[in-house]
Parts: C-alpha cells; structure tokens; sequence
C-alpha cells in the first residue's frame, strides 16, 4: 500500500457533513426569519447568523479536508472535531422541547418522530460515522508512522 495513495472512500463522510450543515447556514445568513423555528427575535436572529458562520467555516473545512490523505494529523483531527459536535448537537436536539413547528403526522407525534428527532438522528449518524472513518482509517495512519521510523 502507498501512503501516497492512501484514500478511503469513507472520505465521503466528511461530504456528508456539508450536506447536513450547508442548507441551514445559506438559510441563516440570507433569510433567517424564514427558517420553521418558533419564537424567533432579533437575538436568536444573531445567534443564528453566529452559528451559520460558524457552520460555513466547518464546511469550508470539510470540502477542504475530504480530499487530503487519511494519514494526516489534521484530517484525523477534524473528524474527532466533527464526531464531537456532531454528538453532542444530537443529544441537545434530542432532548430539546419543540421549537420546529412542523409535523411527520400523527402516527409519527405518536411515537415523538418529530423533526428535531430527526434532525438529531441525522447529527447522530453523522458523529458515528465519523468515529467509524477514524477506525477504518488507523491502517494508514500506521504505515505512515511505520515509514517514518
């Protein structure tokens, strides 16, 4: 194996990073007041604009990151980065009381399938799967550290 080459389609983890994140940071920055969320005043406004700043950075990162080689210390950190944040906006979604004020339907409010679930289901799998791109990539991280001893 060449750690030239070192590529693993897992890579795409960090694609699918910039598909959850990006919608709502273009949304948040051109018409916040539009996004489904209840309550909204000018601070959530800003803080909205805060965090889609903050999420367009992160994508930015990502599209940046997806390319490079498995092996590099930065790449592998960004995915821990992700995989943290992505845990823990799932667990606050999870626990958050509605603020979406769209429905599934009633079978699914039946069994609270409601769009922050989803959301946070979403954020969930993303954080696993980073953890899962950090495993299945230490075989290149270890050649690499083989080579250069």
């Amino acid at each position: 194996m060449s750690v030239h080459a070192a590529r693993s389609p897992l890579s795409a983890i960090f694609l699918l990073h910039i598909a959850l994140e990006a919608p709502l940071a273009l949304q948040a920055f051109w018409s916040p007041q539009s996004l489904p969320f209840l309550q909204m005043n000018n601070t959530t406004v800003v803080m909205l604009k805060l965090y889609a700043a903050l999420a367009t950075g992160s994508c930015i990162t990502a599209f940046l990151a997806y390319p490079l080689p498995e092996f590099l210390p930065g790449k592998r950190a960004l995915a821990i980065g992700f995989c943290v944040y992505h845990s823990v906006v799932s667990t606050i979604l999870f626990q958050t009381p509605r603020f979406i004020p769209h429905t599934l339907g009633p079978f699914f409010e039946s069994v609270n399938l409601t769009p922050e679930v989803v959301w946070g289901t979403f954020h969930g799998l993303l954080g696993l799967g980073m953890v899962v791109w950090w495993q299945a990539t230490l075989h290149y991280a270890a050649a690499v550290r083989g080579v250069a001893q």
